[in-house]
C-alpha cells in the first residue's frame, strides 16, 4: 500500500522555462563592485596624470597644455556608466543585466582613458 502522489514533471535543463535566478547570476554584484572601484581607479588615474612632466609644466607655467581627449567625452561616458549600472542592478532578465554590465565596463574604461589622456 505504498501509494504516493504523482510528482510534476521537471522541465529540461535547456528548456526556456528554466531561467537563471538573480541569486545565481553574479552580474549585479560585479556591476556594483565595478562602480565602487571606479572612484579609486579614477583618483589613481588622476594622480598618475598629474605626476607627469607635461602636467607639471602645464600646472606650473601654463606651458604644453592641451592635446587631450575632449571633456564632453568624459561626461557622456560617466553618464552612460551610471545608467548602465542602474540597468544592470534593476533589470530582471539575465541577458539585459549582462549587456548593461558590458556597457558599464566599456564606459568606465573610456572615462579612465580620458583622465589618463590629460598628461
Amino acid at each position: 500500500m505504498n501509494t504516493t502522489a504523482p510528482q510534476p514533471a521537471r522541465p529540461a535543463v535547456n528548456s526556456p522555462a528554466v531561467q537563471e535566478s538573480p541569486a545565481t547570476d553574479r552580474t549585479c554584484f560585479r556591476s556594483g563592485l565595478s562602480a565602487g572601484l571606479f572612484v579609486p581607479a579614477a583618483l589613481f588615474a588622476g594622480l598618475l596624470a598629474l605626476s607627469t612632466e607635461r602636467a607639471g609644466c602645464c600646472l606650473t607655467y601654463g606651458d604644453r597644455c592641451g592635446d587631450s581627449l575632449p571633456g564632453w567625452l568624459f561626461g557622456w561616458s560617466l553618464t552612460l556608466a551610471v545608467i548602465a549600472c542602474v540597468v544592470a542592478l534593476a533589470a530582471t532578465a539575465v541577458r539585459v543585466r549582462r549587456a548593461a554590465f558590458a556597457i558599464q565596463l566599456l564606459a568606465e574604461f573610456v572615462a579612465l582613458t580620458v583622465i589618463l589622456s590629460h598628461t
